[in-house]
């Protein structure tokens, strides 16, 4: 900044700017709070049918969250403005000050040059006379003088340009809509504009990267990561090539050099924090930013050399992005180019075993669970946080390649689950790993359900769309078709147990197909998941082999009966209406339905847990039970959204979701489940003891008969006669779980004391 621009510079139209943003704010923070309790508000509670009850709400949804991102955006725009100001202000102040004294002090002369100034000593021309007793002066003061209006003009220039630099940074972040940025000040942006530039200028070095600088990266990585400037800022000045010769030259024992020896245990810390700092980069929409996707995608078939290996760089871009949540439209244009670089070095479904798989590769996941050798692993992580994209990659085509038997054109989802053999790889303990197809459950556990793996739903992701709902029936049918898809890697139960809790009421109308289009006694809002009573029976069994699996669909049948119950307790008439009988009669008859099916439900899967038991001598029946108790934090997340499973507890006729979801009896009936509630009648443990056939049928009628008792009291009329009938009613599909699974699991994985053909 030159010495003038400061000395006189004139603040006012900042002071306006920094004004009118103030103001802006004000205006979004009431919109944004508009936008929340009343738009999206009364969204959440309104009754909602059709594709309103998607894409509408959905839409009113991401409205909101703009108004938001909107405010956020102001807010930091305006302390960033009125932070430079103030300092500029005070660097005017400063300036002239100093200035003043100079002269007053020390008869000193400050002249402006343009580009730079002098600072000069006033000398009288008699000097030894001295007649207007001027004050004395030495190089001394000048040099302190010209010093200090040098240091004002630095910390001006550093407070201009980076204030500049922010605000275009946050502007440029997203091409269309608001950045979800908040900056408190001008400094808070700038140093982490700053930090990012030197963290990369550390990277962009990876041979001479001492341990100092690499526990320097490492903090700064941890520090920043969730920071938008920072990760734009990083990725963009290190570069996509920069990147992918990054991770794979501290990976390379030849390149690595001492790093690999004395920070070897630090490399999975940094590969998650620098998993993270990617994928926030990646939701900035900055020019910048842009390309980076595109050569980063460009360089995923490309080689990356380094001293001893020369590595592809899907291998090492997908080892960093096991954490975060990418981008949709980066994860897309990844994933196309991911399968049709497969597409082009297998040319057969059955080569990717070899395509991808190195024997003198880079160790280049550093979280133990895989080499990182086969890169659909990595990506399947990031589709696992990221389900929009989760659900368009599965649906998409596979390319041309067709299926033996209907000669059809293979979806992505075909492919992977059903034809594709995976690369063989070992964990960070050298035994065999399943992680790929364990990380490929867990984004299409993502891509039914709409929110991340592992995670309970939310009020605006409790709908299905149609593309969940095909995907879930594809995956139910593949799984029926050939049971040792899941039997032979059950590292996927879990996800498919979870996902399958979400869709509860398109089972339940599976198993009861003269229900299926009745929508009072099972409401769905969205789209409906459409399986056959056979595909469904198949697959709950062979999921609940598996504890996990197990667990949580126990868990989730239990909690939507439960809600269920309390829904129809509420609306009586809601399925039965028949005015030839009193309105208890016809509520009788609804909930008696409702617990025949969840009787059934439990006894499927009772009876795969019971076949493990036969088949291990009851060796598995305390992981079965250590599943039970592992699934609490989950389960319990299911409750705080009522049935948690595609509808909300209580919806009006047509299955029309309404908002504001109360209470209901599920807690009291997970709680029994997790805590071991012991029955009345005997001192047994509930699902404690799954060897035993009639102990798990005892448990279940026991819950299901608690559930109607609670969602009768609950109304406020209470009715022991239909508890009474919820309980015969849950035995009975209990045993009709049998000739289910007999008839439909074709006389395998039956226990003998099931089999009622003997």
């Amino acid at each position: 900044m030159k010495l003038s621009a400061l000395r006189f510079a004139d603040f006012s139209s900042l002071g306006e700017a920094a004004t009118n943003w103030s103001e802006m704010v004000t205006k979004l923070k009431s919109l944004s709070d508009d936008a929340n309790d009343q738009l999206k508000g009364k969204a959440d509670k309104a009754n909602w049918a059709g594709t309103n009850a998607t894409v509408t709400r959905d839409f009113i949804t991401k409205t909101s969250s703009e108004f938001k991102d909107a405010h956020s955006q102001a807010q930091s725009i305006y302390n960033i403005l009125n932070d430079a100001k103030t300092e500029l202000e005070g660097y005017k102040k400063s300036l002239n000050e100093r200035i003043d004294r100079g002269i007053r002090e020390h008869n000193l002369t400050v002249t402006d040059n343009g580009d730079s100034f002098t600072v000069t000593m006033n000398v009288h021309p008699d000097r030894s006379s001295n007649p207007s007793s001027l004050p004395e002066n030495s190089q001394a003061d000048v040099d302190a003088l010209r010093d200090d209006i040098q240091t004002i003009l630095t910390n001006a220039t550093t407070s201009d340009t980076t204030a500049a630099d922010a605000l275009k940074a946050i502007v440029n972040a997203q091409a269309y809509g608001f950045a979800n940025v908040s900056y408190a000040d001008r400094d808070s942006a700038a140093t982490a504009l700053r930090e990012a530039e030197k963290m990369a200028a550390l990277a962009k070095d990876p041979k001479d990267l001492s341990k100092e600088e690499f526990d320097e990266l490492n903090a700064g990585l941890a520090k920043y990561h969730n920071d938008d400037l920072f990760s734009e800022r990083f990725a963009t000045q290190l570069g996509a090539e920069g990147t992918l010769k990054f991770w794979a030259t501290i990976n390379d024992p030849r390149d690595g050099g001492e790093l690999g020896q004395d920070r070897v245990d630090k490399y999975g810390e940094l590969q998650t924090n620098l998993s993270l700092t990617l994928a926030n980069a990646t939701q900035s929409d900055s020019p910048a930013m842009r390309t980076w996707e595109r050569d980063m995608v460009a360089m995923g078939d490309k080689t990356i050399e380094t001293g001893t290996a020369q590595t592809r760089g899907f291998p090492i871009m997908s080892s960093l992005m096991r954490s975060g949540d990418f981008d949709d439209k980066f994860l897309t244009d990844y994933g196309n180019k991911l399968m049709e670089t497969e597409r082009k070095i297998t040319n057969s479904t059955d080569m990717a075993d070899i395509a991808w798989h190195d024997p003198m590769g880079l160790y280049l996941n550093r979280t133990g669970s895989d080499t990182g050798a086969d890169p659909m692993t990595g990506y399947m992580k990031a589709l696992g946080n990221s389900p929009d994209a989760a659900t368009d990659f599965f649906n998409a085509d596979y390319g041309d390649l067709k299926s033996d038997e209907d000669e059809k054109n293979l979806t992505n989802f075909d492919y992977l689950f059903e034809e594709r053999e995976w690369v063989p790889d070992t964990n960070s303990d050298m035994d065999e790993s399943d992680e790929g197809r364990n990380a490929m459950a867990h984004a299409l556990e993502a891509a039914t359900t709409g929110h991340p793996a592992g995670e309970s739903p939310k009020l605006e992701n409790l709908e299905h769309n149609q593309g969940q709902a095909d995907l879930y029936s594809r995956l139910v049918g593949s799984v029926s078709e050939d049971r040792d898809r899941l039997l032979d890697h059950r590292s996927m139960a879990d996800s498919f147990g979870r996902m399958s809790a979400e869709y509860m009421p398109d089972i339940h109308r599976a198993l009861d197909p003269t229900q299926q289009n009745e929508a009072g006694l099972y409401p769905i809002s969205g789209a409906t998941a459409e399986m056959t009573q056979g595909d469904v029976t198949r697959f709950l069994h062979t999921v609940g082999r598996s504890p996990e699996g197990y667990a949580a669909i126990n868990i989730g049948e239990h909690n939507y009966t439960a809600a269920l119950m309390q829904h129809h307790f509420q609306n009586p008439d809601s399925y039965i209406n028949d005015p030839n009988f009193s309105q208890a009669d016809n509520l009788d008859a609804t909930i008696g339905k409702v617990s025949e099916r969840a009787g059934e439900i439990q006894g499927i899967i009772g009876a795969g847990r019971a076949f493990e038991a036969e088949a291990d001598g009851g060796a598995k029946d305390a992981e079965f039970n250590g599943a039970l108790d592992s699934a609490k934090n989950w389960g319990s997340g299911l409750v705080g959204v009522g049935v948690g499973v595609a509808t909300a507890p209580f919806t009006g006729p047509g299955g029309i979701v309404a908002g504001g979801i109360a209470t209901t009896g599920a807690d009291a009936i997970l709680d029994a489940i997790f805590g071991g509630m012991e029955k009345d009648s005997a001192g047994e443990i509930i699902y404690r003891n799954g060897e035993e056939w009639g102990k798990t049928e005892d448990s279940t009628y026991t819950l299901v008969e608690r559930s109607a008792q609670n969602a009768s009291e609950a109304s406020g009329n209470p009715s022991p006669h239909i508890v009474s009938t919820a309980s015969g009613s849950a035995e009975s599909g209990f045993n009709n779980a049998a000739t289910d699974v007999s008839k439909y699991v074709d006389g395998e994985g039956i226990p003998g004391e099931l089999d009622t053909e003997d």
